[in-house]
């Protein structure tokens, strides 16, 4: 078992370099198997939801190489229609396979999948889309065994109930190559749809509107592989200000891309903190003052409003604030498991239903807490580094799934902390 150690109150100072998206590059991983060629993704991140993705196309006979930042996946060797359970419970995400393994084979079959518990995330979405595009899905004891009645998937128009990016994912994934044209109503906006359009239409797919309310979609006969570099993370971006603003600090962060967080950097300001940013250059800085003032009301939206992503660090920083700041959770409905953590290192957090009041205090205090998910396990992380005295976080494995050198980062800027297994 691995545990982070760390020792607060030391001042960030420093450049930090953002990698890429891990909520982009795991659907354009399995994006790869419906190419006809070699695909190299670029700026990929070394993270353990990267490495079970991998896992995933290696099982279904690709092969998949990785060197430095660079996975390059040959879908040539692909043989299996089926996904392990084990394989599947790696992560949610894996879910995203259905759609691209059904288009590819003409069948799927698989597993529900697992990832953090932030309460109900059904699939319902996914499969009443899939099942529009003419697959047929049988549910039985935890399974879904799906087949396409004829040769391809049929385009027509899926109006979304709500914008689900997984759906979304899904159904670009299944359409990309189906016969005739694919319209997606309330379609999932987030940059990382618009990246994964950018991967398929690089691949010879024919997809308008990413990024809009509606997508469009004209099947194509078959795509080919390319080269693809990932979009910079924006959530690990907004983890790094955060964990700068909660101690007073100073970051600058290179490689990132500071219009896909324009509606955090409003709380970040609020809260006291100098922004700077220019999307030519590629670098984002951010000053903290000596103690943050409030943050008035956060309220998660689907993009491109706060995301619900970015929820928990900050909230961490507004836990050592001067007043009361107000968080409201529209996406998840367990969304705040990391206060009772953040509880142990001296955080005063009341949360009624959706809503969370944080009354910060001067000062946190070093203690023993675990990680309850990914983004909550980063909002521990950067409380630790506002308390005063030690903090011991175990429970690592949820960091590993969306951080690349979390703590080397960390180490860089001047903070006091380091893994111990």
């Amino acid at each position: 078992m691995s545990r982070l150690i760390i020792e607060g109150l030391h001042k960030l100072d420093g450049e930090a370099v953002i990698h890429g998206a891990k909520n982009s590059v795991l659907p354009i991983l399995a994006a790869t198997i419906l190419a006809g060629g070699t695909s190299e993704i670029a700026n990929c991140p070394r993270l353990s939801d990267v490495r079970a993705t991998s896992a995933i196309l290696r099982y279904l006979g690709c092969s998949v190489t990785a060197q430095d930042e660079v996975v390059t996946v040959d879908p040539s060797g692909l043989c299996r229609s089926d996904i392990p359970d084990d394989l599947m419970r790696e992560m949610r995400s894996s879910i995203v396979f259905l759609g691209a393994i059904a288009a590819r084979m003409g069948e799927a079959h698989l597993s529900f999948p697992g990832g953090c518990e932030l309460g109900p995330r059904p699939i319902n979405l996914h499969l009443a889309a899939l099942r529009r595009l003419g697959l047929v899905i049988e549910e039985e004891r935890g399974r879904l065994n799906c087949h396409i009645r004829g040769q391809r998937l049929k385009g027509t128009t899926i109006t979304l109930e709500q914008p689900s990016v997984g759906a979304t994912e899904n159904i670009l994934l299944a359409s990309a190559t189906a016969e005739g044209v694919t319209v997606i109503v309330n379609a999932a906006r987030e940059p990382e749809i618009v990246d994964l359009c950018c991967y398929l239409n690089a691949c010879g797919a024919r997809i308008t509107g990413a990024g809009e309310g509606t997508i469009t979609i004209e099947g194509v006969d078959r795509l080919g592989g390319c080269r693809h570099q990932v979009l910079p993370d924006r959530i690990e971006t907004v983890t790094y200000m955060a964990a700068a603003a909660a101690t007073g600090g100073r970051v600058v962060l290179s490689r990132t891309n500071p219009a896909l967080i324009a509606s955090v950097l409003p709380a970040f300001e609020e809260a006291g903190c100098h922004t700077d940013w220019s999307e030519a250059s590629r670098l984002l800085t951010l000053e903290a003052p000596e103690r943050l003032s409030r943050v008035t009301s956060v309220l998660t939206m689907p993009y491109p409003g706060f995301p619900t992503d970015a929820q928990a660090p900050v909230m961490a920083m507004t836990c050592v604030a001067q007043g009361t700041s107000v968080f409201i959770e529209t996406i998840f409905d367990n969304r705040y498991r990391h206060v009772d953590e953040l509880s142990r290192l001296g955080a005063r957090i009341k949360v009624e239903g959706r809503v969370a009041v944080v009354e910060g205090v001067p000062r946190l205090s070093g203690a023993q807490v675990e990680c309850t998910d990914l983004r909550g396990g980063a909002a521990l992380v950067i409380a630790a580094l506002a308390a005063d005295g030690e903090t011991e976080i175990t429970a690592l494995q949820h960091l590993d799934r969306g951080y690349d050198g979390l703590e080397e980062g960390l180490s860089n800027l001047g903070a006091s902390i380091r893994r111990e297994e």
